[in-house]
């Protein structure tokens, strides 16, 4: 399940601090400092009490699929009757022990110190992303432009050695793609694209233009940083708090689309953010990536509240996320890509769609520099 990766992730990270305030906590400078002493054996407290709690957790879910194992073999109805009611009580019991658990995690990230403010946004640069291509105006020309600029990016990928997985692809009516949801992992992957969000559009004749007047049409992309597990933005997804719903797969895929209702949309109800995955044959694999997705988004949305707090501090030039600004024109008759938040046009537009993007990137980080 994905509650028990996240936790696992999650407890493992806990575990090293665990050891390391172990021996902090018994140093002479620490002992000797009241203040620190306080704030790391609160800290300790907290730690110790999730990974007791924790390891209760896992015990009762090994036991519940024992419970369960008993129930499908086991014809006997009095020990049946007596393993359905053990099966209830386990599940209450896995249920307290996770609400305990979230309520510390949350405890804990209160307590943690918050000197790392001015760091949030070197700390997002390591972390892998999810890029999301979306066509907006332009109807099918939007779409053919979704696979032309994913095409554009997973060459420039294969530069870096970037390695990155398809979550969801949704097809245009005729060509090309509505929707292409990508994991990115490798080197400063959030660093090197956080400056790809926005609106990108693209002026050409389209192919299906008969009298070969120039469109404009417009495509969005969003990068969205992984969730870390080591700040305090860390997102806990309450089950309860989720809408699922199935539905058959649209697109390639042979006998096996609109066969089988193996699609996963996924409702966050307090936000209303939506995910959704139709990739994988399997309704599980679907249902996995399509939380990588929600997480994503709940995270960045999280991740956006606190950047508007800090803005007030210190206002940037360049906008890293809103995918509603127009940040980029791709001019296919004159050969050029412009960037309209530094006014940067580059006139090798063929190279620029084959993967060559680093001179644009490579300003946008300059100017980033500049500013800060």
């Amino acid at each position: 399940m994905i509650i028990d990766k996240f936790l696992f992730k999650k407890i493992e990270v806990l575990k090293k601090r665990f050891y390391e305030l172990s021996f902090l906590i018994i140093k002479p400078e620490i002992i000797h400092d009241k203040k620190k002493s306080v704030k790391l054996s609160k800290e300790y407290k907290i730690i110790y009490k999730i990974i007791n709690y924790y390891n209760s957790y896992k015990e009762n879910k090994k036991y519940l699929k024992e419970i369960e194992s008993l129930i499908k073999l086991d014809s006997d109805k009095e020990l049946l009757e007596f393993a359905i009611f053990e099966k209830k009580k386990n599940l209450l019991e896995l249920e307290f022990l996770l609400n305990k658990i979230e309520s510390l995690l949350k405890k804990n990230n209160n307590t943690k110190n918050n000197n790392t403010k001015n760091n949030n946004t070197k700390n997002n640069n390591t972390k892998n992303v999810l890029m999301e291509l979306r066509a907006g105006t332009g109807g099918d020309e939007a779409c053919i432009f979704v696979e032309n600029i994913f095409r554009m990016y997973t060459m420039y990928f294969k530069e870096l050695c970037w390695k990155y997985e398809i979550l969801n692809m949704q097809q245009g009516t005729i060509k090309g793609y509505k929707e292409i949801i990508i994991e990115i992992q490798g080197k400063n992957v959030y660093g090197t694209l956080k400056f790809e969000s926005g609106v990108h559009r693209v002026q050409r004749v389209p192919s299906t233009e008969s009298q070969g007047r120039l469109h404009t049409s417009a495509i969005t992309v969003a990068i969205l940083p992984e969730e870390d597990y080591n700040n305090n933005l860390l997102i806990n997804i309450v089950l309860s708090d989720l809408k699922r719903e199935t539905f058959r797969a649209s697109g390639a895929g042979g006998q096996h689309v609109n066969k089988t209702e193996s699609a996963i949309r996924l409702t966050h109800i307090p936000t209303g953010i939506i995910a959704e995955c139709q990739e994988e044959r399997s309704q599980h694999k679907n249902y996995e990536k399509a939380m990588k997705v929600l997480r994503a988004r709940i995270y960045q949305s999280e991740l956006k509240i606190k950047n508007e707090k800090l803005s007030k501090e210190r206002k940037s030039l360049i906008s890293t996320g809103d995918r509603s600004a127009k940040i980029r024109t791709y001019n296919y008759p004159q050969g050029r890509v412009t960037d309209h938040r530094i006014n940067k046009s580059i006139y090798y537009l063929d190279k620029f769609m084959n993967g060559k993007i680093n001179e644009m990137i490579t300003a946008l980080k300059i100017l980033e520099k500049e500013n800060n």
